[in-house]
């Protein structure tokens, strides 16, 4: 997914360190961004604080160069998204992206049962990791044993909804915005309120708005990136030395 922008012309090592904010386009995975940023702007090492799946939109936290050592700090911080679930669909991703395994009839559900079952997942809870996930269990990541058809145990990890906010009910679309902790999956809070409601349901649509401290209203998107030379990311880059002299870091 990465553009033949990055490989029109080689620039010389760019040797500055900063975080930058991505809006990450539908399509294009996490490490596509990652792979675009680094080869287009001839950076050592650019990683990224928190994996988007490929067809969510929104932030995405780089870092580059001596920033890479705040990566996992940074993923640490609480997420905030908009989220779209669709109920009576289910799928073997939990998302639009899979295979539908089910259309159930959701028409005795009411906006009255959304809310109350929604509202029932505020809070610390258990959550299992979906089967197509980047987590890894024994070495492997998931995605790739689903891949092959293959399906193990997954233990489930505590997580914590600190908000779910109602945006709109158009049944069978319900959209909300949710704040909540590190390695929560949208996608598995989707069909486990599907199955409290009893018809099941899916992510329909997913949008990351904030990671921590940063938000999407300051990032840039990737059509703009590929217009710039290293002096506009030198600009734009957010500054984190007072992090990195932190020897707690």
């Amino acid at each position: 997914m990465e553009s033949d922008s990055s490989k029109k012309f080689k620039q010389p090592p760019f040797m500055e360190s900063g975080i930058l904010l991505v809006d990450k386009p539908s399509a294009w995975t996490s490490h596509d961004v990652v792979n675009f940023v680094r080869r287009r702007f001839n950076v050592k090492k650019v990683g990224h604080c928190g994996t988007l799946d490929p067809a969510a939109t929104g932030l995405l936290v780089l870092v580059l160069g001596r920033a890479t050592k705040l990566s996992q700090r940074l993923s640490g911080d609480d997420k905030v998204y908009e989220s779209v679930m669709k109920i009576g669909t289910q799928t073997d991703s939990l998302d639009m992206d899979g295979e539908i395994t089910a259309e159930n009839d959701w028409s005795s559900v009411t906006e009255s049962d959304v809310k109350v079952i929604c509202n029932q997942f505020v809070g610390e809870q258990f959550q299992t990791p979906p089967m197509v996930s980047a987590k890894k269990v024994n070495g492997q990541r998931l995605y790739k044993l689903a891949r092959k058809g293959i399906e193990v145990h997954r233990e489930p990890i505590k997580i914590k909804v600190n908000s779910l906010e109602i945006n709109k009910i158009e049944l069978p679309l319900v959209s909300f915005t949710v704040s909540c902790s590190k390695g929560t999956y949208i996608r598995s809070l989707c069909s486990d309120i599907g199955d409290k409601l009893g018809c099941g349901g899916v992510l329909y649509c997913l949008r990351r708005l904030n990671c921590g401290m940063f938000s999407v209203e300051n990032a840039t998107s990737v059509d703009e990136i590929k217009e710039w030379e290293q002096n506009n990311l030198l600009d734009k880059m957010l500054w984190v030395n007072n992090l990195l002299d932190n020897k707690d870091v």
